[in-house]
């Protein structure tokens, strides 16, 4: 399967290939959105900080997944290996793997990540829909910020239920609509086809509020463990994204995080991290 339109990636993998200081600093090793504690810094701090503010959603995200020695952990849609890295530096013992649809972000995290300790990493460019690895041999999987972008959360869940050992867990994080926006997505997606496209982030599909979420993880075999809202936290990330694509010169690029940064701020989209658990099956 070919990797998506991703224009954003594009852009951004050309200004690091260029030597731009400070897309490097900022999206050179995580790409996804920050948490900050304080959720108002002035936006100078806001760029000063988005390093550390993004390092911070990934600790509050493995924190969710009650990670311990000897564990196997997948990241999907891995990115430049960020999270990989993050799981190296502070874990010891971990059987790491991240995964990828774009060999070009597979390529740059394997330059930029290296095992430490007792860990290993193994880097994979396949499709999270069909994950090429045996049943029941994971404890963790992750998916940061990416699971938006796949064809089909359905076949993604049921490919995370598959690979997890039975009381293995599941931790996403996604960018989740109130019902109303939910339900008119899902009417106008159906009339079009097709999942909504801008020129920044190409497909995008935001339909499953809470409810198919938890409904939709339980028909496939996981249960939905912690549902944590951390919107307000991720808000000052905008300002900051906004103004590495303006000085990137582009504009509707701009534009386009501008709307979504109205959503999250009206309440109608809210950044939510889910941790999902495969039940371990009773004794006789």
């Amino acid at each position: 399967m070919p990797a998506p339109a991703l224009p954003y990636f594009d852009q951004v993998l050309q200004r690091l290939e260029a030597g731009d200081p400070q897309l490097e600093r900022c999206f050179g090793n995580h790409v996804h959105w920050g948490y900050w504690k304080d959720p108002h810094p002035s936006e100078l701090s806001a760029i000063q900080e988005f390093p550390q503010a993004a390092e911070a959603l990934t600790r509050l995200m493995l924190d969710q997944a009650h990670l311990q020695a000897g564990e196997s952990v997948l990241d999907v849609g891995c990115g430049f290996g960020g999270t990989i890295d993050s799981l190296n530096q502070n874990w010891d013992g971990l059987a790491l793997t991240g995964l990828n649809l774009d060999a070009r972000q597979i390529e740059r995290a394997r330059q930029f990540v290296q095992p430490r300790a007792a860990n290993t990493i193994e880097w994979i460019v396949a499709d999270a829909c069909a994950l090429p690895l045996a049943t029941d041999s994971l404890d963790v999987v992750l998916a940061v910020e990416c699971i938006f972008h796949f064809p089909s959360r359905q076949a993604f869940l049921q490919e995370a239920q598959r690979v997890l050992r039975p009381g293995g867990r599941l931790v996403l994080s996604d960018f989740v609509p109130c019902r109303p926006l939910a339900i008119l997505l899902r009417v106008l997606q159906s009339l079009r086809g097709a999942p909504f496209s801008n020129g920044t982030y190409g497909p995008v599909d935001c339909r499953w509020d809470q409810r198919r979420y938890a409904s939709q993880a339980k028909r496939h075999g996981l249960e939905l463990r912690n549902d944590l809202d951390i919107t307000v936290h991720t808000l000052p990330t905008y300002a900051v994204v906004r103004k590495l694509f303006a000085a990137m010169g582009a504009e509707s690029a701009v534009r386009d995080t501008a709307r979504i940064e109205q959503l999250s701020r009206w309440g109608w989209l809210r950044y939510r991290i889910l941790t999902f658990s495969k039940p371990i099956a009773a004794g006789p």
